[in-house]
């Protein structure tokens, strides 16, 4: 008599649902990672901005109108113009000569 050895379906039933508890648990860390990341992103390229809107007011001496007159400076940003993670536009302040952070 030959005997098969097989998982019983209430084996893997068992096997599944540990699977979805471990998927449930996984999946929202690795997304909530990556935004975060996404975040921290948009918030250098705003802190590397405002350095830049520093630099060019220390070289000319008058404050940028237009905040292409940074980003679309290769002496500014060889790389090109910086670009939020999330897809906003930056927003160049005329009163305060800032990019501020914006929400996500």
């Amino acid at each position: 008599m030959h005997s098969k050895k097989a998982f019983t379906l209430v084996e893997l039933l068992v096997v599944v649902m540990i699977l979805g508890a471990l998927a449930a648990i996984a999946v929202p860390r690795m997304i909530s990672g990556a935004t975060n990341a996404k975040i921290s992103a948009c918030e250098t390229n705003v802190d590397l901005v405002n350095s830049q809107i520093e630099l060019y007011h220390a070289e000319k001496g008058a404050w940028p109108q237009r905040l292409p007159a940074i980003t679309g400076d290769p002496n500014y940003f060889p790389d090109g113009t910086p670009q939020c993670p999330f897809g906003t536009n930056y927003q160049y302040n005329l009163t305060t000569h800032r990019v501020s952070n914006h929400n996500h």
